[in-house]
């Protein structure tokens, strides 16, 4: 698509603390806001811990955000009816966003919603989108300058669960596993981790069978959400929103298939009220595991075994905040960012990387209703 004179402009606010930011070495944190319409930068120092806000980079919605590995670019999936990505070049001096591209994944807009999740491929050259309100997950390719291509394919998933918000399919996050031979998705809607073919030379994902893709159920009204391989590769864990619970998936990469070996709630004991988890992630080294709990504003903290990738729970701690919707983990291993969307907040945790345990360090930045937290560290940065 080309460029316009506006969108190739860049969009920078907070000159003072922008200004601060070329004299300080550290890496850029980008934060999406649920319903602002707002991206918001961060500069962040790993070796103090401090965070100094650059302001809000761009004005376009932003549900979720994520940054290439090894190129300074920023993709940010929208809110509107469409499917809208957009690609844009990070200034590492300044951290202000030039707008260098806008594609939409739905050939027929769907509604109100839009897209819930995007990833990369370990070798970034596959994004992977979930389009919550399409029912659908997308396969766009990514060229080596990290700009992106036409897109490679859409698969629709089916079915629906029995709680108001489960009417119809509604994916909520999409990997590929470490063979490089499938692509799954958690399906919020469809009580479904589905498992489609996926082919790394033409990026695209398939059903693979006349019967359509193979899938793992979950309980009736579990409301799958978010998916993450160990780095041994035989273990997938995944996040349920609904129920709040965690599961430990058996990986089979020969045949693609799913088997269940544990169930581990993410409530407190004396848990009452709302149920809602959000965020999950794995440590670099493989030991514990970390997820959000929005119904109880907790983190919860496991410990893998590693013997046999089943957990035990170790840590609960408060998240500093409202509403835990994302965190992210530093590269570095040292520190974990949680996006407290109802009390708009940015919150540093410090992580030991011993035991395992979070530690709220105080330091918290104002963003408005945060959804998500993406990094552009210094080690990136050619």
């Amino acid at each position: 698509m080309t460029m316009s004179a506006a969108a190739a402009a860049p969009l920078l606010s907070g000159t003072p603390a922008a200004a601060a930011g070329r004299d300080r070495p550290g890496d850029l944190l980008y934060i999406g806001t649920w319903g602002q319409g707002q991206v918001h930068a961060v500069r962040f120092d790993p070796d103090r811990g401090t965070m100094t806000s650059l302001g809000s980079v761009a004005q376009v919605t932003s549900n979720w955000v994520t940054t290439h590995p090894t190129r300074p670019i920023l993709y940010v999936a929208g809110s509107e009816q469409g499917g809208y990505i957009r690609v844009f070049r990070i200034d590492d001096a300044s951290g202000a966003l030039h707008q260098l591209d806008e594609i939409t994944v739905e050939s027929v807009p769907t509604g109100s919603g839009g897209l819930s999740y995007m990833g990369l491929t370990r070798n970034a050259d596959t994004l992977l989108v979930a389009d919550f309100a399409a029912g659908s997950a997308v396969t766009v390719p990514v060229g080596s300058d990290g700009g992106l291509r036409a897109v490679a394919s859409v698969v629709q998933d089916v079915g629906s669960g029995p709680n108001p918000r489960q009417a119809g399919p509604h994916p909520h996050s999409v990997v590929v596993d470490p063979s490089r031979r499938y692509a799954l998705v958690a399906d919020f809607g469809a009580d479904r981790v589905f498992v489609y073919d996926y082919d790394p030379t033409t990026h695209r994902m398939s059903a693979g069978t006349p019967d359509g893709p193979g899938s793992f159920a979950t309980a009736p009204g579990s409301g799958p959400r978010r998916l993450a391989f160990h780095p041994n590769g035989r273990t997938l864990y995944l996040l349920n929103e609904l129920t709040a619970d965690l599961q430990v998936l058996g990986w089979d990469s020969r045949q693609g298939e799913l088997t269940g070996h544990q169930i581990l709630t993410t409530d407190s004991a004396d848990h009452t009220g709302t149920t809602s988890a959000a965020e999950l992630a794995v440590s670099r080294d493989g030991r514990y595991l970390y997820t959000s709990n929005r119904g109880e504003n907790a983190l919860v903290v496991f410990s893998v075994d590693p013997a046999t990738d089943l957990l035990t729970e170790i840590q609960r701690i408060p998240c500093a905040g409202v509403t835990p919707w994302s965190f992210a983990l530093h590269p570095g291993g040292r520190w974990l960012f949680v996006a407290n969307e109802a009390s708009g907040s940015l919150n540093l945790f410090a992580v030991d990387r011993v035991s395992g345990h979070l530690t709220d360090t105080g330091t918290s930045l104002a963003v408005p209703n945060p959804d998500c937290v993406a990094f552009r560290t210094r080690s990136d940065q050619h």
